[in-house]
């Protein structure tokens, strides 16, 4: 469990806010308490400055034509797109429907496609999502699966906490323990950088409820990866 040195007071269930003291954090993002002082306007346009100073830092000539405009580029990308799930605002409302066909077994939807950013480095994780749950009597649009594994990925992460919060969330949205998360991805701090290792991949695993029995696994093991 990671520790942050500071006071928790949680904004939404996946979101902490932080001020002073020692708490403790697994699932949640850690944010500070100003997070969202600032209109999305104004934080692209800080970061379009602070983001200038890098490319003049480095060693770029911003007068070139194919140069110009990237300080606003990346400054948009970071707020309206890759990071836009830092904000509680962009979390997709999810509509549950009764189980009016009396469905009773596992439902998966594999292959959710991944792209998130890691913390350490700020570059791309990329890669495959796998969710499974049981009805508890309700059900969600399959459509929502996707978005609440966009929402979560489009913040910086890492994949242990991103894992358990998509199950989490999941959990808490559909009302049942019988949730299954499984991400296989891969991190280009591990790829471009470092050791360079392109053929490495990394899966990480929830399994709440019913599907954490280990015949449950094995079934959904068997629809995944047969």
């Amino acid at each position: 469990m990671k520790e942050i040195y500071q006071e928790t007071e949680f904004f939404s269930n996946d979101t902490v806010i932080t001020g002073q003291g020692l708490i403790n954090s697994n699932t949640a993002t850690p944010i500070r308490e100003d997070a969202f002082a600032l209109s999305n306007e104004e934080k692209k346009s800080r970061i379009a400055v602070l983001f200038k100073e890098i490319m003049e830092v480095i060693g770029l000539d911003l007068s070139d034509d194919s140069l110009r405009g990237t300080p606003e580029r990346v400054a948009k990308m970071y707020i309206e797109e890759i990071f836009s799930g830092l904000d509680p605002a962009n979390k997709p409302a999810s509509t549950l429907f009764l189980n009016t066909y009396s469905y009773n077994q596992m439902l998966i939807e594999k292959n959710i496609t991944l792209y998130s950013y890691c913390e350490h480095h700020f570059v791309p994780i990329m890669g495959r999502v796998h969710v499974a749950y049981i009805s508890s009597g309700k059900v969600i649009g399959l459509s929502k699966l996707n978005r609440i594994v966009q929402y979560f990925g489009r913040r910086p992460q890492v994949q242990e906490r991103l894992t358990n919060q998509i199950g989490a969330e999941l959990s808490s949205v559909l009302e049942t323990d019988d949730i299954a998360v499984i991400i296989e991805a891969k991190h280009l701090c591990v790829c471009s950088r470092g050791v360079a290792d392109d053929a490495s991949s990394t899966t990480t695993v929830y399994y709440g409820g019913r599907l954490s029995a280990a015949d449950k696994i094995a079934e959904l093991h068997n629809y995944l990866f047969r």
